[in-house]
């Protein structure tokens, strides 16, 4: 633990759960702390990217913002995984939806992580890696889900390097392979739990349609999001 506190989080040792909820805007990590959890701390306000530990029914908890991008959230990851000894880091985050069965406010569980981006060039892989969800963490919020009354899709997701892409005819490529939605996050957090041995999951509220023109207010993204918060918290 020598690595801690790091130039990115405050937190000292012992101060962050096994199971982190990580959306990327750190408001919503203290919305979640504020309306879900028991005995709250604030561990972390480095760069105004918060993080808070509480419990969860009886279950410790951290929840801290992981901000917009996979270098961003590559960062925090790594550290929460490889520093601070997190087990399960769970992506509660927005995204466009693409397939034409994704609607606003569907949640999404991206059993894997299409990127055109290259985190993966590090691993100096002899090919193509394919970034996944951990299945238990998954099967789990397929079951917590269904137990909440929540419809939850899973499937494919789009991690972009890019949100304002100059090809337009991108998102429509993608939608062909049958991705559901297009994020920019969970590949690098898939690949750094793969690499530290650790569990990850992705999971996703639509708050928009790109290629339908549809989206929903920013106020509503950081805290109306509820039934996806609901499902990560029900895996503390």
């Amino acid at each position: 633990m020598s690595s801690i506190p790091t130039p990115h989080n405050a937190a000292k040792e012992g101060e962050i759960a096994k199971t982190v909820l990580m959306p990327g805007d750190p408001l919503r990590a203290q919305f979640i702390a504020e309306t879900y959890l028991e005995n709250v701390t604030c561990f972390n306000t480095v760069r105004n990217m918060l993080g808070f530990t509480g419990t969860y029914k009886g279950h410790p908890v951290s929840v801290m913002g992981g901000g917009m991008g996979m270098p961003s959230v590559g960062i925090y990851t790594y550290e929460l995984f490889n520093f601070y000894g997190a087990e399960n880091i769970i992506r509660i985050g927005s995204a466009g939806g693409i397939a034409d069965t994704v609607q606003l406010r569907d949640v999404v569980a991206g059993m894997g992580a299409c990127t055109n981006s290259s985190f993966a060039a590090q691993y100096r892989l002899p090919g193509t890696y394919a970034p996944i969800a951990d299945y238990g963490l998954l099967s789990r919020a397929v079951k917590a889900a269904a137990e909440l009354g929540i419809s939850m899709k899973v499937g494919n997701v789009l991690s972009s390097d890019t949100f304002y892409d100059d090809n337009d005819d991108s998102l429509p490529a993608w939608k062909k392979m049958g991705v559901l939605a297009v994020e920019m996050e969970a590949a690098a957090l898939y690949m750094n739990a793969a690499r530290a041995g650790k569990n990850a999951l992705c999971l996703l509220t639509i708050s928009d349609r790109p290629l339908a023109g549809e989206s929903l207010p920013a106020e509503e993204r950081q805290t109306g999001f509820t039934q996806m918060m609901e499902i990560a918290l029900a895996l503390a």
